[in-house]
């Protein structure tokens, strides 16, 4: 849990440090994408199952949903570097961030995704 919680403090100052060096705050719209990441995955634990049962409708739009947040989330800074709102150094520290913040998510869920996971071991 807790090199998941300074993971994604890295991610964060990644991306805070995109902002801040370049002096430009638009980068910071990715944290909506952050947000928004496991909200489908956690609608399609809620209404199926597990996600480890067999495929079915729900949990298949889940992931593409998914997909499109985090790609969303890469787009936005290449769309704006490319359109030239912000500098090209900032772009790659926020790409830095996206990346490691949405590696600590899934980590989060491979970590914690179990039902079965014993927390008196912890």
């Amino acid at each position: 849990m807790i090199a998941l919680a300074f993971s994604a403090a890295i991610g964060i100052t990644f991306l805070v440090l995109g902002c801040a060096l370049f002096q430009n705050w638009w980068p910071m719209f990715v944290l909506f994408f952050y947000f928004l990441s496991p909200v489908p995955t956690v609608i399609a634990r809620r209404l199926s199952g597990s996600l480890d049962s067999s495929s079915s409708a729900l949990i298949e739009l889940c992931i593409f949903l998914t997909v499109g947040i985090v790609i969303s989330a890469i787009g936005l800074p290449v769309v704006l570097a490319r359109t030239s709102v912000i500098q090209w150094g900032a772009c790659g520290l926020v790409l830095a961030g996206n990346v490691v913040v949405f590696l600590t998510i899934l980590g989060y869920f491979f970590v914690f995704g179990n039902d079965d996971l014993d927390y008196s071991s912890w």
